[in-house]
């Protein structure tokens, strides 16, 4: 009777999920000697039983939501030391950015030197194909770029920052990480040799036509110039202090695009080919040229592999989630790469035709000021385009050396994990052109290509 008296008085004051702890008295009566087991004769003090309610108790955590928590990072959480990895790595420190930087990030990442290309693609594929090439990845990377900032915050309450933590939540932890991370990894450090490469190639330029007495400086050196300004770059502490760097490309970017195709139109408007023919004559070379075409218009749209890193700096909420302003920067980034590629792509190669140089600004040659002006704008903005490929990779480094190595957040662990990044890149490029030029089967290469290429020569100069 005293615990059937116990479970009516708990039915009667506990709802399903109480908020607030409030101390309950139970009074249980005194039974008689009548109603008690020969065993429990001895008689029974009236006595108060104090339980807790469970009247407005605060619910549980969801244990999704705490699962979700821990592979914020990618990896364990804050690690040992407790410290909230996403309150200091670079891609997740800073949430304040606005639709704008949206906007000239994505036109720092995708408008880059690979738009001077897009001329030498239209002579490979011809008016009609390339054109359609240009159009088509235009739609079809806006299109999956939408898909993107859709899927950031695809979990109601969950943002996924990085390609690697939206693998896992599509494949699995291990899977779906294992999966996507290398990937990415390639993208972004392949990008940064091509624009390492690019930058010491165009500030090569710039000084020999500014100062001709230079002509004829190893390629080396100005690499080693253009390493020495990301070894300081790099020490930014997130991607919201890019902000000005990466602003300041995307005007160079829009600008040698508007030298190139201003400049080009001025030299078609005077004289332009009377035949517009694949620049190759034959097959085995039109069929090298049709892919090669379609790989640089590929190319000059890859910026999608930063998307996400993109819009994790962007503040998010339930009423104007991140997705809004992301996508409003998206929109008028797409409109500038579409004004860009097709102008330069559409001019270069009305004016030069299948005789148009794989980079347009060497087909112009002169003036020369204006050239030089060109080339230092190329070297300005590759310095914004690797600084945003490579803080992903930052971010991935500063993750694991202090979840894995264990060591301490700070300025030592950013320090030797972002310059380490740079140095590398820098003796991959010098090993890679050792063995380039002594490797017997980088030479067989080259001399099974040249038959090919000298016939296109020879029947090009007869044509």
């Amino acid at each position: 009777m005293a615990l059937r008296a116990i479970d009516n008085a708990l039915l009667t004051t506990t709802p399903e999920r109480p908020k607030l702890q409030v101390k309950i008295s139970v009074p249980i009566q005194k039974l008689t000697d009548s109603t008690v087991n020969d065993e429990n004769k001895a008689p029974v003090p009236d006595v108060n039983i104090d339980y807790i309610s469970s009247d407005n108790r605060k619910s549980l955590p969801d244990p999704e939501s705490k699962f979700q928590e821990n592979i914020e990072i990618g990896r364990g959480g804050g690690g040992e030391s407790g410290i909230d990895l996403n309150k200091w790595l670079p891609i997740t420190a800073s949430r304040k950015a606005k639709w704008w930087y949206s906007a000239f990030h994505n036109v720092t990442a995708m408008v880059g030197a690979g738009v001077l290309g897009l001329p030498y693609a239209m002579s490979q594929l011809g008016w009609v194909m390339g054109t359609f090439t240009i159009l088509a990845s235009w739609i079809i990377t806006f299109y999956s770029l939408w898909q993107l900032v859709e899927l950031h915050e695809v979990v109601p309450g969950k943002r996924f920052d990085r390609y690697p933590e939206l693998g896992e939540h599509a494949f699995g932890p291990k899977l779906g990480y294992w999966l996507v991370m290398p990937q990415q990894m390639l993208v972004q450090v392949a990008s940064d040799i091509v624009y390492m490469v690019t930058g010491g190639k165009s500030l090569m330029k710039f000084v020999e036509l500014v100062a001709p007495s230079f002509h004829g400086t190893r390629l080396t050196y100005f690499i080693l110039i253009f390493a020495a300004v990301q070894f300081f770059l790099s020490q930014t502490p997130n991607f919201n202090s890019l902000k000005g760097v990466s602003l300041l490309a995307a005007v160079m970017s829009v600008s040698y695009s508007m030298i190139a195709f201003v400049t080009s139109t001025i030299r078609g408007a005077h004289q332009h080919p009377q035949s517009y023919e694949l620049r190759s004559h034959t097959t085995p070379g039109r069929v090298f040229d049709f892919f090669n075409g379609i790989g640089t218009v590929a190319f000059a749209f890859a910026a999608h592999s930063v998307v996400l890193e993109i819009q994790a700096t962007i503040p998010s909420s339930p009423e104007v989630p991140s997705k809004k302003p992301m996508w409003k920067g998206v929109v008028v980034a797409y409109v500038i790469v579409a004004f860009c590629y097709l102008s330069v792509a559409v001019a270069g190669y009305w004016a030069f035709g299948p005789f148009v140089e794989d980079d347009v600004l060497i087909s112009l040659r002169k003036p020369n000021w204006l050239i030089a002006i060109a080339n230092l704008m190329v070297f300005i903005h590759v310095i914004g385009s690797y600084q945003v490929y490579a803080m992903p990779v930052f971010d991935m480094i500063e993750s694991y050396m202090i979840q894995k190595l264990h060591c301490t957040p700070g300025r030592p662990v950013r320090l030797f994990g972002r310059s380490s990044y740079v140095d590398d890149k820098v003796t991959i490029l010098e090993s890679e052109k050792r063995a380039w030029e002594t490797s017997p089967e980088a030479l067989a290469v080259q001399e099974a290509l040249n038959p090919w290429r000298k016939h296109d020569e020879e029947a090009g100069k007869s044509s």
